[in-house]
């Protein structure tokens, strides 16, 4: 599956992350950026947690930005979710 259109969900207010996420050209993949300021000692753990949410939905050909303030886990898996949904128009299920 394919986003649809640009989403974002979250804030950059401390403890929390704001999720960005962009639809790429077909075949181009997936392409996860992520800003943290706990890069050095999670930054492995929020990409598996963004390649597993994406594997869940099965998507591909994506662009996805985290800004990370020291968010929680559920908070980065939630944000995510939120994001993802929107960007295949199913914020509403």
């Amino acid at each position: 599956m394919k986003p649809k259109h640009p989403s974002q969900a979250g804030t950059f207010e401390s403890s929390d992350v704001i999720v960005l996420i962009e639809p790429l050209e077909i075949g181009s993949g997936r392409k996860i950026e992520i800003e943290s300021i706990v890069k050095l000692q999670y930054g492995d753990n929020l990409k598996n947690v963004v390649n597993e949410m994406l594997d869940q939905y099965v998507l591909t050909d994506i662009h996805i930005i985290l800004k990370d303030k020291g968010a929680l886990e559920p908070v980065v898996k939630a944000r995510l979710e939120t994001a993802i949904l929107r960007s295949i128009d199913r914020q509403n299920q």
